[in-house]
């Protein structure tokens, strides 16, 4: 008979700073190996602790609890399969971002990250130092080999496994997503594969933290790079791989294999996983929205609706005189479609007296955008008032195109706790809400069909704080607004990047200049779910205080 070995992965959602609980998780998935017969059960990249844990990990309380509870769960888990599960580890004066084979109630061996990523969201050379190149461990008396995430991006870890005796690769990982991320990913893997001939098992980690959402979408390869398992993408799962040897080595025989959905399902799936988790790991169960009648609001309730559920989700509408009966209309069909409450609190004699207050100041000054403003940051001032009083956290609904120009209220419709939509320009908004509309998964707390009327996706964008305003007023069409924000933010580019692309050249300088001026209000505004390689926070940082411009 061929020999076997069992491997189980556990995909799970650790939550940072959850010591025991994510001990907990890791218990129960070692008895789930347990009960299948696994050899080894394994768990991601910094697991006990939640990642990505910033400058936490670095507290010496912390990272000395996160080892005593590894050390505490090793014991527990004596009698069975190895248990590998990520975690810090301190040796002298280094910190150091480790992976732990745990075997015989003991860390038996500790696995060194030695390449720290330093880009986008991950800034770990100032966190942890990097270990040595080290080999592979023993399991029974088969050699594994755990480039620990970062590490599998490059030749040399890989390549000293191998050589040092290595007959497979089991790779942990946090990995974030971001669009398209899976496919780089599994490339990446590939050439591994390729270089080493040696099986390779990529396991993530699944759920939100913050902005970063983990995706999961852990795979095995086999030499020549052919995938023999695919677990499911921003789902828990406990899955066990099989290896066989023969005569060329150790192959991952075939196991469970789940299709992945396209972009714009990931993209809202994203969405609805972030919110989601944020709203558990914070201890928040209810949240609330100002639903105007147009269209991001529309796509945050329901976003709001399919993560907790309808009766968790207050929509409120705040008309003023510049508040159309077709907005009122809107907002409200949006609510009912949902099944969640939805309250009308005017804001007409709040503005009077605030105005009244101010005109001895403002007497002799000609109304302006102040005046606009002070219907949004009241609707602020309300809707905080509700959040307090009913303990509802409050979401915001500003597109990425409206953070990245500004065309928001600091104080105003900024205010908030969440975000769920920060990362998803106006143009991809339009179709994530047609998208919605005609799509309905099990993951969804929210009912099927059309719950964003076509009438309020059609209609033309307007804040609605004067009388006949239209977003493009002040601002390029969205979808020659996204193009240029597309080339400045996400590429990084320049203005004459911008003119080569066949856009108008005023256009390009007056959004770069609008980019630039609201990086305050980007500052202070609600974190919100990472669905491209450069979202507004960790990805993207600029000084507030700027006064260069592409003369390009």
């Amino acid at each position: 008979m061929a020999e076997r070995f069992r491997l189980t992965l556990a995909q799970l959602n650790p939550t940072v700073g959850d010591l025991a609980g994510n001990a907990a998780l890791a218990r129960d998935a070692w008895e789930q190996g347990r009960a299948a017969g696994a050899d080894m059960v394994a768990l991601p990249e910094m697991f006990i602790t939640g990642y990505n844990a910033q400058d936490l990990v670095m507290k010496p309380a912390f990272y000395t609890e996160a080892i005593e509870t590894v050390r505490a769960l090793a014991a527990d888990c004596a009698d069975g399969p190895a248990l590998a599960i990520g975690g810090p580890w301190v040796e002298g004066t280094e910190l150091f971002n480790a992976w732990f084979i745990c075997k015989g109630g003991r860390i038996a061996t500790t696995v060194l990250k030695h390449h720290l990523p330093n880009e986008t969201v991950f800034d770990e050379e100032r966190i942890f130092d990097s270990g040595p190149l080290g080999g592979p461990y023993s399991v029974g008396d088969v050699r594994v080999g755990s480039p620990i995430c970062e590490d599998a991006w490059y030749e040399d870890v890989a390549e000293t496994l191998a050589e040092t005796g290595a007959e497979f690769l089991v790779v942990p990982n946090g990995s974030p997503y971001h669009r398209g991320k899976y496919e780089v990913r599994l490339n990446m893997m590939v050439a591994r594969v390729v270089e080493t001939g040696l099986p390779l098992i990529y396991l993530n980690m699944v759920g939100g933290q913050d902005d970063q959402v983990f995706d999961g979408g852990s795979f095995a390869l086999n030499p020549g790079g052919t995938l023999a398992v695919q677990l499911p993408v921003f789902e828990a799962a406990v899955a066990h791989v099989d290896l066989e040897r023969g005569a060329d080595g150790w192959r991952c025989l075939p196991g469970p294999f789940t299709p992945h959905p396209d972009a714009m399902e990931q993209d809202y799936h994203v969405m609805v996983l972030a919110l989601r988790d944020y709203m558990r790991k914070t201890g928040f169960g209810k949240v609330l929205l100002g639903l105007s009648g147009g269209i991001d609001s529309a796509i945050v309730a329901t976003i709001a609706v399919d993560a907790i559920g309808a009766d968790n989700v207050r929509c409120v509408m705040l008309p003023s005189e510049y508040t159309s009966e077709a907005s009122l209309d809107d907002a409200r069909a949006v609510a009912e479609a949902l099944g969640c409450r939805h309250d009308c609190v005017p804001i007409d004699a709040g503005r009077a007296a605030i105005t009244q207050t101010l005109a001895p100041l403002f007497q002799d000054r000609v109304a302006d955008l102040t005046e606009e403003n002070i219907q949004s940051r009241l609707r602020g001032l309300l809707l905080m008032a509700m959040s307090n009083k009913f303990g509802e956290m409050l979401l915001t609904t500003g597109n990425k195109s409206e953070v990245a120009v500004g065309y928001a209220t600091i104080y105003g419709d900024m205010a908030g706790g969440y975000n769920p939509i920060k990362d998803m320009y106006k143009t991809r908004v339009f179709d994530a809400c047609r998208w919605r509309n005609a799509h309905h998964r099990d993951w969804m707390m929210g009912p099927e069909g059309e719950v964003i009327a076509p009438r309020i996706i059609d209609k033309p964008p307007t804040a609605e704080l004067r009388a006949d305003q239209k977003d493009s007023d002040s601002l390029p069409d969205y979808p020659v607004l996204d193009g240029i924000l597309q080339i400045l933010i996400d590429a990084d580019g320049s203005i004459g990047d911008c003119v080569a692309a066949g856009f108008d050249r005023a256009d390009a300088q007056k959004v770069e200049h609008l980019i630039y001026i609201s990086e305050y209000k980007r500052f202070q505004s609600a974190p919100g779910p990472r669905l491209s390689k450069r979202a507004f926070w960790l990805d993207r940082r600029y000084p507030i205080v700027n006064r260069w411009r592409d003369g390009s």
